[in-house]
């Protein structure tokens, strides 16, 4: 075992413990797209499978959006070499968007469905878990997304409920910079698995590469961002943010306090 795969284990380990993502019985469904993320996630919570005081089982399902070129041959290889169980949803992605004239904004659809698809798949199969390979960076972008967007003070959660089924989604890698990610796909030999056909788009213009952009230059001014950022996301100070709510919670608790 890699230096490198051992941090990550460590790593995802604390976050797994940190945010009760994995109990005893677990049946987990894992999102495999073929990429570093999600493939890494595959082997670090096989190898936690059998070090982790508690039993949970892993099975795998990888999206196929019908792009030109895109194959999921590779994946099916890599989870039955690693002896987790794979699944494939098919979808027809471009005559989807085509019919709905989405063309020039295919992320939101294609996510949806994909969720959707997901979800009902976990259920099938009787799992009550679904673990994504979303890490630090991921979650650390999404929050500037959202407060420069006004969508409020969110981000990928590690451990949340999933929109309309009794399922909850995980995120092991929560702990994990994508510089380790990075550096552990350059020890491995992954699978090609084909783009889609938007990436170039989205590396383009998309939102999540332009917020990356911006926390790679405050990276330069500030070297530990990546943890500095992680800290301040654990440590919410609900008294000193602009949210009426917790103003109101605060009178009551101390009603006969004044200013």
């Amino acid at each position: 075992m890699s230096t490198t795969f051992k941090k990550i284990c460590r790593l995802a380990g604390n976050a797994i413990v940190d945010y009760n993502m994995i109990e005893d019985g677990d049946r987990i469904l894992i999102g495999i797209s073929g990429g570093k993320d999600s493939m890494i996630l595959l082997k670090v919570l096989k190898h936690l499978s059998h070090a982790a005081p508690v039993h949970f089982t892993l099975s795998a399902a990888t999206f196929d959006p019908g792009f030109p070129g895109f194959s999921t041959d590779g994946t099916a290889s890599f989870c039955e070499e690693s002896g987790v169980p794979h699944h494939v949803i098919n979808l027809n992605i471009p005559k989807l968007l085509e019919e709905k004239g989405l063309t020039d904004k295919p992320c939101m659809l294609c996510s949806r469905l994909r969720r959707g698809s997901l979800y009902s798949l976990a259920e099938k199969l009787n799992c009550n878990k679904i673990a994504l390979g979303q890490h630090l960076d991921d979650i650390e972008i999404s929050f500037l997304m959202s407060i420069c967007r006004g969508s409020g003070l969110s981000t990928m959660g590690p451990n949340v409920p999933a929109e309309e089924h009794a399922l909850r989604v995980i995120r092991p890698l929560a702990y994990t910079p994508e510089a380790l990610i990075v550096q552990m796909a350059s020890e491995m030999k992954l699978p090609k698995r084909g783009e889609c056909i938007y990436r170039e788009q989205l590396e383009n213009s998309g939102d999540r590469a332009y917020f990356r952009s911006i926390l790679e230059k405050i990276s330069e001014k500030i070297p530990d961002l990546r943890s500095n950022l992680l800290r301040s996301l654990s440590n919410v100070q609900e008294e000193y943010l602009l949210d009426r709510r917790f103003i109101h919670a605060a009178d009551k608790e101390n009603p006969n306090e004044t200013d």
